[in-house]
């Protein structure tokens, strides 16, 4: 028996989305961060890198709440900005505005009550996500914990409004078609670090309820197969590694992380769906000059040759 306790209204999301974006502005509460972007192609990936024009707010912004909160950890969502909230999603999740945006109409998907980001997600975790893919397809992607790119300690989930490019929905997609499957977990052979892969037949379109629950099942097949879960006791719901996690209507796909940055360059979810950030030119000629596949594999766990 399903628990059909979303208190997000169908067919309403988009509009309160928009409604709520040119409000944000209008009051300053949002504040995009300007971008350039140029393609990078490899391995059959047109990798988006997007040079990030101008921090400065978003460097001023962090360095005010270091000060205001002498020295307490800062927590954005408890309480949240109000110019920023969407709506509510559910009993246990609500949806804001990414304040400082890279892409348009960036979300948030937020646990009312602080619980970490390194937690292990949950049916309502999945619920509330299949909320809003229902309304609005997307990318969803959680960065669990610090290594994996992780801003803030209070989880959330992020979605980012499909397409991403001009040529395909998500960079990675023509490699993602090609994912060889063995058993229920597949792999992406242009990948060559640690990664698992499920497809999601989750019928979303009826219940995002019951969708939750079959992507749940295969959250957990992924996190069994790439070692993630902590082997103590079973009410345990820390991860045991950080990791990246994207998901569509389609797929599932997780990378477990080794560390945040390759070199300067800090990578999130998004770089493994095939959509860098660099912070100037510079950092830019580095991506090149390495290849964008070097670096994700120099922040996951490279695949050792047997």
């Amino acid at each position: 028996m399903t628990r059909e306790i979303l208190a997000l209204q169908s067919g309403t999301l988009w509009t309160k989305v928009k409604e709520q974006t040119q409000h944000a502005l209008a009051s300053g509460a949002l504040q995009p961060i300007p971008t350039e972007c140029e393609v990078v192609e490899q391995e059959g990936i047109r990798f988006l890198v997007r040079i990030l024009s101008n921090l400065v707010r978003k460097d001023e912004a962090k360095q005010q709440e270091k000060k205001s909160t002498s020295g307490k950890d800062f927590n954005p969502f408890l309480p949240y900005e109000e110019n920023l909230f969407v709506t509510d999603i559910s009993e246990t999740h609500l949806c804001l505005l990414n304040k400082f945006n890279v892409v348009d109409f960036h979300l948030l998907i937020v646990t009312r009550a602080f619980e970490e980001q390194e937690s292990l997600l949950t049916q309502e975790d999945f619920e509330a996500m299949w909320a809003c893919l229902a309304e609005i397809e997307g990318l969803v992607f959680y960065n669990a914990g610090k290594a994996a790119g992780a801003s803030q300690r209070h989880k959330h989930l992020q979605l980012i409004p499909l397409p991403l490019d001009s040529e395909s929905k998500i960079p990675i997609e023509p490699v993602v078609a090609k994912a060889q499957i063995s058993g229920s977990v597949g792999t992406i052979p242009q990948f060559p670090f640690k990664h698992g892969l499920v497809r999601l037949d989750t019928r979303w379109e009826k219940s995002p309820v019951e969708a939750a629950a079959t992507t749940l099942k295969a959250y957990h097949t992924l996190i069994e197969s790439l070692e993630l879960q902590k082997d103590i006791e079973v009410d345990d719901m820390k991860q045991s590694h950080p990791y990246n996690l994207l998901a569509t209507r389609e797929w599932m796909l997780i990378i477990p992380r080794s560390q945040e940055h390759f070199e300067s360059i800090s990578v999130n979810s998004l770089g493994f769906a095939g959509a860098l950030l660099v912070r100037n030119q510079q950092q830019m000629e580095q991506l090149k000059n390495t290849s964008p596949i070097s670096i994700l594999k120099g922040v996951s766990i490279p695949i050792t040759e047997s």
